[in-house]
């Protein structure tokens, strides 16, 4: 018997390709794709070779995967979902969620009553070295956390040189620093701390070139009694992402770029920095695909629900129209 999970990819542009890629590298599920662009889907077919390359949504869910990986635009994430869980599929939803709250109460509905798997791949929750220093802050032994900083920044156009061509270009798809970028650093820091429930932001197109979608976030934000504070660029020329956390007795700081994180409990004292070893590009979704498997085998909880990946977007609704309003906004006002 094949033990292998059947996983359907829809949408094999660049984030879907590299799911295909790294679900392969897994060595533990089977895969299909579903690209509406013959000329994509046929690329995508012949480089890594999937059971099955459908030209339609229908047609991978009549094939009856074990899960559905959404990776089309962040606007059409909930519809397809909603055929998927019609379907009796488990789901993988890209990140974000969607680009607004219509039709998430009715697919969390859908996923309760039919019993499915249903997660946001937020592919920060899989890292290794963060889940150690979440680990650490958990047990208590920095003390409770008051502040989370988190600095990001990156050439875009560098790693992403199709960005004109792309979702990014509009917020209407998912687009812009907000909806694509900063909510990674958001969504790592409610995972350490725990959820936004006020925040206020600015954000402004300062560099990129062809668009006229923001490349430039700030936010101030409320975890409960953590105080927050988030920046992100898209045109620096290194690629450094920090997340801080400060407790009551002691500090842990993430480093992404380096691939470790430290911590100092002593006034005036060095880092001490925790072992670990560099990842490739590929090692973090890798680990997302095995710890996606991992869930749909039940070995494992899920990282980021829908109720998370919920949370985090209205960050992200709550970010875009503090930018439009200039005011703080309350997520629960949403």
């Amino acid at each position: 018997m094949n033990s292998k999970k059947s996983v359907l990819v829809v949408g094999v542009g660049s984030i879907g390709e590299r799911h295909v890629r790294c679900f392969g590298n897994t060595g533990r599920a089977e895969i299909s794709i579903c690209e509406i662009n013959p000329e994509l889907r046929k690329k995508v077919a012949e480089r890594y070779s999937p059971a099955h390359a459908f030209a339609s949504l229908d047609d991978g869910l009549n094939a009856k995967p074990d899960a559905v990986f959404i990776c089309a635009p962040a606007d059409l994430h909930i519809p397809m979902a909603l055929r998927a869980a019609a379907a009796n599929v488990n789901l993988l939803i890209e990140k974000p969620l969607s680009i607004n709250l219509n039709g998430i109460a009715e697919l969390r509905r859908e996923v309760a009553q039919r019993n499915l798997v249903a997660i946001v791949a937020y592919t920060y929750r899989y890292h290794p070295v963060l889940s150690a220093m979440r680990d650490a802050i958990r047990s208590g032994r920095f003390g409770e956390p008051v502040e989370c900083v988190a600095v990001w920044g990156q050439h875009f156009p560098f790693y992403r040189p199709a960005y004109r061509q792309i979702y990014y270009r509009s917020r209407a798809t998912g687009g812009g620093a907000i909806q694509d970028s900063i909510t990674h650093a958001v969504n790592a820091a409610e995972w350490l701390v725990g959820p936004i429930d006020a925040l206020v932001a600015d954000a402004g197109h300062q560099v990129l070139d062809g668009v006229e979608v923001e490349d430039t976030v700030h936010v101030i934000a409320r975890h409960g009694n953590v105080m927050g504070s988030y920046s992100l660029n898209q045109y620096q020329a290194p690629n450094e992402s920090f997340i801080t956390v400060v407790c009551t007795k002691g500090t842990a700081r993430m480093e992404f770029h380096n691939c470790r994180w430290m911590w100092a409990t002593e006034p005036g004292a060095p880092w001490n920095i925790e072992p670990s070893k560099m990842l490739e590009r590929d090692d973090l979704f890798t680990a997302q695909a095995n710890g996606l498997l991992d869930l749909l085998e039940g070995k494992a909880p899920p990282r980021c629900t829908l109720n998370d990946g919920e949370q985090t977007l209205r960050t992200n609704m709550a970010t875009l129209a503090s930018v439009e309003n200039r005011a703080w906004q309350k997520l629960a006002d949403l």
